[in-house]
């Protein structure tokens, strides 16, 4: 095997203090996280419980296998907006009766499950990431429909979510929904678009219209139960398969529907593979606080991938990308992984060519991004940056192999493209609270729109004021690095989550077990024009 050697010393004063900067990231991540599992807050989760009713978490974990992990999406969607934050609905991939499954569960605590601007998103993004996959998926649903104060943001939009409820139906994947309680209007159309549906007896109220607003469509007088309820449903208007006793049952008897799929992966389980050599506790510092030192990312890699065994390729070549072969958790995967952070013309070029060689193979491809993005400068410029940049772009946009991408460090500019950002359609894609991405970085912003100001005013003959221009730099410099962080990012949904270093084997683990669901198969030429 080819073992990667490792000169990283956890007992070095740069190491500790990398360590102690993450240590201090992650806390302030926990706090966030904790947010979005408080849910609406102390008084509505106990009101909830008061009504007999376990909380959107406690519904998936009676759901999952026992003793097995629950890959959440998006926990942090709605950061940094009016909403609370994890837009009132839980998201993830778990096993029921060991099927891999997209799970979604509305959150009643917070405004009645009601569905916002973010709600959409993280509901869209998590049937890509289902559909991509072909995951069943399962809907735990207790809503009462569009957040009407949003409405203007919801509705036209929001009409999506059926389409692609029935073309996962049309596509063979199963659809499963379970109604807890409410699910109006629009939400009645969810369990009416699965291809299964439970729902609790005395709970469950279904309907298109409630009886307000019967009463002031048609002048009829109803109720819930016999205009929407779980026993109508069961007994008369059929769109009930089966009625549950209660909370619990319902999860029983949706277990016992995942049971009956007959749901097979395209990839037999590869099973045990060997940990990696050394701790993946020392991923805490390795990045540094400050992203303009280098960092090795074959120390990362050596954490990650099975046994710490990689065969590098062109190794020589392009030395400030490392691309390579390795398996994680048994599944074979390729690496590109940023080492100095600037991507040259011979970057591309081999990057382009390992992602054909990844197609060629069926093999998923890794990015590990810190990227301040492709070379500036005339050298360059008439070396052809440009045309080799696009070589790699293009590669990446047409290859057909699922990607997963992992910010590690920086992820500025088009080299966050190149790296296959949110744009490019990865399957998955995760941050490290240490990572940071915008269209440059905050001071070469800043500076940029000075040197632009000053040569305006230069052009016209005025005079050119040093204090504002000082002014201008430090608040630019501060919006840019408040929008390039992890959390703000997360919470508009441009990554799947912002992630404990640590746990970055076992997340990309439960994606690659996740992605083998669907066949991986790559594309046999078809990228295009390279240009020479």
């Amino acid at each position: 095997m080819t073992v990667l050697a490792t000169a990283l010393d956890p007992l070095s004063p740069d190491y500790v203090t990398h360590r102690d900067t993450m240590l201090a990231k992650l806390a302030e991540l926990d706090a966030e996280h904790a947010k979005a599992l408080a849910g609406g807050g102390e008084k509505y989760v106990d009101r909830h419980r008061k009504r007999g009713k376990l909380l959107a978490r406690e519904r998936i974990e009676l759901l999952l296998d026992p003793d097995t992990p629950f890959l959440e999406l998006s926990p942090l969607a709605a950061w940094g907006s009016d909403y609370q934050v994890g837009a009132s609905m839980v998201c993830g991939i778990g096993t029921v009766e060991g099927v891999e499954c997209l799970i979604t569960a509305n959150d009643p605590t917070v405004r009645g499950g009601a569905s916002n601007p973010w709600t959409l998103k993280k509901a869209f993004r998590s049937h890509e990431i289902g559909h991509a996959n072909r995951l069943p998926s399962i809907h735990l649903v207790e809503s009462g429909g569009a957040d009407l104060p949003s409405q203007k943001e919801i509705f036209i939009p929001g009409g999506a979510l059926f389409k692609h409820l029935t073309q996962s139906s049309a596509a063979g994947i199963p659809t499963i929904a379970v109604v807890f309680g409410n699910s109006t209007a629009g939400g009645a159309y969810v369990p009416g678009m699965c291809d299964h549906v439970i729902m609790v007896k005395e709970r469950a109220k279904v309907f298109l219209g409630g009886p307000p607003l019967v009463k002031m469509a048609t002048g009829e007088e109803s109720d819930d139960e016999s205009l929407g309820g779980a026993e109508m449903h069961a007994r008369t208007s059929g769109l009930a398969d089966y009625l549950a006793v209660d909370e619990p049952d319902a999860l029983r008897q949706t277990r016992r529907v995942v049971a009956r799929l007959n749901w097979r992966k395209a990839y037999a389980d590869p099973g045990p593979a060997e940990p990696p050599t050394y701790d993946q506790e020392e991923l805490l510092g390795i990045v540094p606080g400050d992203l303009k030192m280098p960092f090795d990312p074959r120390e990362v890699i050596a954490r990650i991938v099975d046994a710490s065994d990689f065969d590098e390729f062109k190794p020589l070549y392009g030395a400030s990308l490392v691309t390579g072969w390795a398996a994680l958790h048994g599944y074979p995967i390729g690496i590109l992984a940023n080492a100095q952070g600037v991507l040259f013309s011979e970057e591309s070029q081999k990057a382009a060519q390992f992602i054909q060689l990844a197609n060629q193979r069926d093999i998923p491809l890794l990015f590990l991004h810190n990227t301040t993005g492709y070379m500036v400068g005339k050298e360059y410029e008439q070396g052809g940056i440009i045309k080799h940049g696009a070589m790699m772009i293009n590669a990446v946009s047409n290859s057909q192999v699922p990607h997963l991408s992992v910010l590690m460090g920086a992820s500025y500019g088009a080299g966050h493209y190149g790296m296959c950002g949110r744009a490019y359609d990865p399957r998955f894609l995760f941050a490290w609270p240490s990572a940071k991405s915008a269209v440059m970085g905050p001071q070469q912003l800043a500076g940029v729109l000075s040197i632009v100001a000053r040569q305006s005013a230069a052009a016209k003959g005025q005079p050119y004021d040093d204090d504002a221009d000082a002014a201008l730099r430090a608040m630019v410099e501060q919006q840019i690095e408040s929008e390039s962080l992890p959390m703000f990012l997360s919470g508009r949904l441009y990554d799947d989550g912002v992630i404990d270093p640590r746990d970055t084997r076992t997340v990309l683990g439960l994606c690659l077990s996740a992605i083998h669901t669907a066949p991986v198969e790559g594309a046999r030429g078809g990228f295009g024009v390279f240009r020479p």
